[in-house]
């Protein structure tokens, strides 16, 4: 008998999730910092703005992992979610799956071109240099870019009104977090920096 593209994707979409923190987040967190001693996760919890937009993207990370949760497991009360039902369609959610996978392999290959400069966040203790080969020579920002294909894909697998909201406010969030960061690259690479931005758009 076969499987229904919504049975399918209550399957691949924790998968896919489990991958992602794996591959991109988790895994790749771990090998920096015994490659490098440095810990890349650098959004704390103090008062201030970047903090504070760390703090939102954890909220954003926590309506991904309960509506993919409810979406997956508990199917009787996934309505509650406000599912989008005119989006449900098998093209629409294959759509939202290719995405996906196009946003991990990009993220992962624009965390590699990164090297040892990779960050999740702004670090104020260590230098870094600045990266301008490979992904980020047709993007100032591959891996936030990646970022939001995502979160739109994940919008499109598994149309709700949760995911829908991960994707507004993450994108919001991501906007902001670019310019912080551009800001403190500028005062770090100064008019190297300057001509990089005049050479590669923000995003594409």
């Amino acid at each position: 008998m076969p499987v229904s593209i919504e049975t399918a994707s209550r399957i691949l979409l924790p998968v896919f999730l489990v991958l992602f923190f794996v591959i991109a987040m988790a895994g790749r967190s771990f090998l920096h910092w015994k490659r490098t001693g440095v810990n890349p996760y650098k959004l704390g919890k103090t008062e201030s703005a970047h903090d504070l937009i760390g703090a939102m993207f954890r909220t954003v990370s926590f309506l991904v992992i309960f509506s993919t949760a409810v979406y997956s497991f508990l199917p009787s009360v996934y309505g509650y979610l406000g599912r989008i039902e005119w989006l449900e369609s098998v093209w629409v959610q294959a759509t939202g799956f290719v995405l996906l996978l196009a946003a991990l392999i990009w993220v992962s290959v624009g965390q590699g071109h990164m090297g040892e400069s990779w960050r999740i966040g702004i670090d104020e203790e260590n230098e870094t240099e600045l990266v301008h080969k490979g992904l980020f020579s047709l993007s100032r920002n591959p891996i936030f870019l990646g970022m939001r294909v995502l979160l739109f894909g994940l919008f499109l697998a598994a149309p709700n009104a949760l995911t829908l909201l991960a994707f507004g406010v993450g994108d919001v969030l991501m906007q902001v977090q670019v310019r912080l960061e551009e800001q403190h690259m500028l005062r770090l690479h100064g008019e190297r920096f300057e001509e990089y931005k005049k050479q590669v758009r923000r995003w594409v």
